[in-house]
C-alpha cells in the first residue's frame, strides 16, 4: 500500500506541477529606460502631438513616448500619470483609459530599479470601452481636469451622448481603499430630447503577458467570479486542437471566447501579477481574447510566438431617457498577487489565485489549506526575515503537524514488510483457491494486528497540506527575486551554470539534492512487497521525480528536499523502534494460537 501511495503522489505531482517555472531572464514586457522618470500628474505627448485642450496639471514633453512600443496604440497620445508610493498609473487620452501600471516595489529585472509594468503590451488599455463604436481606443478624449491622484476625460458621441470618464487613486481610510486600487466611473448623458438605446459595451480588464522569454504561459488566465466560484479560462483553452495538436491535426486557435456569467468581478493574470475589476453593478459575461504580441515583443527565438491573454467584462446599459444618464463604475486593482492584501477586499478577490483552478487542488481542499499556509509563510518571514528560511520553517511545521500520521504509516509499512515471507507462502499454498487465500491473509493480518491499508491512509490524510503548500508556492508574488543560499530567485530554478556551456542544459542543484534524499528514503524504508516489477519501479522513482522537478522553482524543490531530510530522520528512528507485533503468537487454522510443543530441557 505504501507503494500505491507513493505512485499516487507521483501521479498527482506530475499532473499539477510538471510545468516548469521560468528562470530570471529579460522580461517580455521590458520597457524603455525613460519610463520610471515620469512624474505624477504630468503628460507626455509624442513629438508633434497637440496638447490636451484643458490641462489642470503642469505638462511636460518627453521625447520618445512609450506608446510607440505599445500594441495598437496611437503614437500621438498624451499620457497623464497618477502616482502614489506604490504605483504609477499611466492613462492615455485615446480611449480615456489606463494604458499601463508600473509597480514601484517590484522590479522588472532582478538587480535593477526599473519597475515591472503591467499591461505594457496589450490589446486595449485597461477599462477601455470595447465593442462600442466611436468610444474605443481610436477615439481621442479631452482631458477636462487632472491632479496627482485624479483625472477626468470627456468626449461627445455623434453630438448626442456626452461620455465622461473619471479615475482616482483610492485613499487610506476610505471603503475599498488599497495602494494598488483605483476607482473608476464612466457616465453616459443624453444631450438630446429623445430616448437613445445603448449597446452592450465591454470594459477591458487588461492583458496578461509572459514574464520573460522562458515563461511557458501556463499561468496566463482570465477569471470571472459570479458570487459562488471563480471560473478560470487559461491560455490553453484558446490554443485549439486538444490532443490533435500533438500530431499536427489540431484545430486552429480560437481568437475569442465569451462566457455568460454574473460578473461580480473579472480579472486577468500571469504567474505573479493581475488586474481585477470589481464593478458596482454586476456584468453579464466575460470576453476572453488570444493576443499575438510577437510583432511588438519578439523573443530571442524567432520561432517562438509571444501569445498573451486579454479579458473584458460586458455590461447591460439601460436606454437613456431624454436628458437622462447611465453609469458604469467600480474598483480596479492592478498589482501583485499577495493573498494577505486580496483577502481584505469585499468580494473574495483572492479567488484569482489558482488555489481552485485544477481538479487536484480542488479535491485536496487547497481552497482552504493554501490560504492558511500563505499566512503562516508570511508570519514566518516576519519572524526570520528571509523567505528561504521561512519556506524551511513552514516545511518543518507541516512535517511536525503530520508526524503522528506519517509515523503510523511507517510502522505499518515495517510490519507489512516483515509479513511478506508468510504472505508469499500463503499465495503459493492457495494459488488455486483465491477465496481461501484471501481468508488466510486476513487471519494473518488480524493475528499480527496489521491494517493492510494502514501505510496508505495516513499518507493520504497529509496530502491536503502538501498539495496546498505546492499550490501556494507557485504563485506567491513575495517569492519573486527572493534570494536564498546560492539561489538568486526562489521563484525560479536555482541554476548555477550550464553543462558544456549549453544554455539548454542548466545545472540545478536543489532538484539533485531532492533526488538524493529520495534515494536514501528508498533504502531506509521497508518495502511491503516482494514483487520484482514493483521493486524495480521504486528504484527508478527518484530519477523520474528529478526529471519532473528539475525545472521547478527553487522554493518548491527546497520544500521537497527539507521534507525528504526530515523523513530520513524519522525513518531512522522508526527502524530502531521495537515493534510489539514481533511477540505476536503464531496462529493455526481459524486464527487460533498454536501450543508451544518445544520439549523442556532436562535438568
Amino acid at each position: 500500500m505504501t507503494i500505491g501511495a507513493v505512485l499516487l503522489a507521483g501521479a498527482i505531482l506530475v499532473a499539477i506541477f510538471a510545468p516548469r517555472s521560468a528562470p530570471p531572464t529579460k522580461p517580455a514586457n521590458a520597457q524603455p529606460a525613460t519610463l520610471p522618470g515620469a512624474t505624477p500628474a504630468t503628460t507626455a505627448p509624442a513629438p508633434g502631438a497637440a496638447p490636451a485642450s484643458t490641462a489642470a496639471a503642469e505638462s511636460t514633453t518627453a521625447a520618445g513616448s512609450t506608446l510607440a512600443a505599445v500594441t495598437h496604440e496611437n503614437a500621438a497620445a498624451t499620457i497623464t500619470t497618477l502616482a502614489n508610493d506604490t504605483i504609477e498609473v499611466r492613462l492615455t487620452d485615446f480611449g480615456g483609459a489606463v494604458q499601463e501600471v508600473a509597480f514601484k516595489k517590484y522590479p522588472a529585472i532582478q538587480g535593477e530599479t526599473q519597475p515591472y509594468v503591467f499591461n505594457h503590451f496589450h490589446e486595449n488599455p485597461i477599462l477601455a470601452l470595447v465593442d462600442y463604436p466611436g468610444l474605443g481606443l481610436t477615439t481621442r478624449y479631452e482631458r477636462v481636469s487632472a491632479s496627482p491622484t485624479e483625472v477626468v476625460y470627456r468626449t461627445v458621441l455623434e453630438g448626442r451622448i456626452e461620455v465622461t470618464r473619471h479615475y482616482r487613486l483610492t485613499k487610506e481610510g476610505e471603503p475599498g481603499a488599497d495602494p494598488y486600487r483605483l476607482y473608476h466611473e464612466t457616465t453616459f448623458r443624453n444631450l438630446s430630447g429623445a430616448g437613445i438605446a445603448l449597446p452592450r459595451p465591454a470594459l477591458a480588464v487588461g492583458t496578461a503577458t509572459l514574464l520573460n522569454d522562458r515563461d511557458p504561459g501556463i499561468y496566463l488566465s482570465a477569471v470571472v467570479y459570479d458570487g459562488n466560484t471563480p471560473a478560470f479560462t487559461s491560455r490553453n483553452d484558446l490554443e485549439g486542437g486538444g490532443i490533435g495538436r500533438l500530431v499536427g491535426a489540431g484545430a486552429d486557435p480560437k481568437q475569442l471566447l465569451e462566457k455568460p456569467a454574473t460578473v461580480v468581478w473579472a480579472g486577468v493574470k500571469n504567474q505573479f501579477f493581475s488586474s481585477i475589476y470589481t464593478p458596482d453593478q454586476p456584468g453579464v459575461s466575460l470576453v476572453v481574447r488570444r493576443v499575438d504580441l510577437t510583432r511588438d515583443a519578439p523573443f530571442a527565438d524567432p520561432q517562438r510566438p509571444n501569445i498573451g491573454l486579454a479579458a473584458a467584462a460586458r455590461f447591460e446599459l439601460p436606454a437613456l431617457a431624454a436628458n437622462g444618464t447611465a453609469r458604469l463604475s467600480g474598483f480596479v486593482y492592478v498589482g501583485p498577487q499577495e493573498y494577505r492584501r486580496l483577502r481584505l477586499f469585499d468580494h473574495k478577490e483572492d479567488g484569482i489565485l489558482p488555489y481552485t483552478q485544477s481538479f487536484y487542488t480542488r479535491i485536496f481542499l487547497s481552497r482552504y489549506v493554501a490560504p492558511f499556509l500563505n499566512l503562516l509563510l508570511n508570519a514566518g518571514h516576519r519572524w526570520v526575515g528571509n523567505w528561504g528560511v521561512a519556506v524551511v520553517l513552514m516545511t518543518l511545521i507541516l512535517k511536525i503537524v503530520s508526524l503522528p500520521f506519517t509515523l503510523a504509516a511507517s510502522r505499518s509499512a515495517k510490519r507489512m514488510a516483515k509479513l511478506q515471507p508468510e504472505l508469499q507462502a500463503l499465495r503459493e499454498k492457495y494459488k488455486d483457491n483465491p477465496q481461501k487465500q484471501q481468508l488466510a491473509t486476513m487471519e494473518l493480518f488480524k493475528a499480527h494486528k496489521v491494517n493492510p491499508v494502514g501505510s496508505c491512509i495516513p499518507i493520504l490524510i497529509t496530502f491536503p497540506l502538501f498539495v496546498g503548500f505546492f499550490a501556494m508556492l507557485q504563485c506567491t508574488a513575495e517569492l519573486r527575486f527572493a534570494p536564498f543560499l546560492w539561489a538568486h530567485d526562489l521563484s525560479a530554478p536555482d541554476t548555477v551554470g550550464h553543462l558544456f556551456g549549453i544554455a539548454s542544459l542548466p545545472i540545478n542543484i536543489m532538484p539533485l539534492l531532492m533526488g538524493a534524499t529520495m534515494i536514501v528514503q528508498m533504502q531506509l524504508t521497508p518495502q511491503p512487497s516482494v514483487d520484482n516489477a514493483q521493486a524495480k519501479m521504486m528504484k527508478f522513482m527518484p530519477l523520474i521525480f528529478i526529471l519532473i522537478c528539475y525545472g521547478f522553482s527553487c522554493a518548491l524543490a527546497l520544500y521537497s528536499t527539507i521534507n525528504g531530510l526530515f523523513t530520513i530522520g524519522q525513518q531512522l528512528v522508526v527502524n530502531k523502534m521495537k515493534d510489539p507485533v514481533d511477540a505476536a503468537p503464531a496462529t493455526g487454522p481459524g486464527g487460533r494460537p498454536t501450543k508451544n510443543v518445544t520439549p523442556r530441557k532436562k535438568s
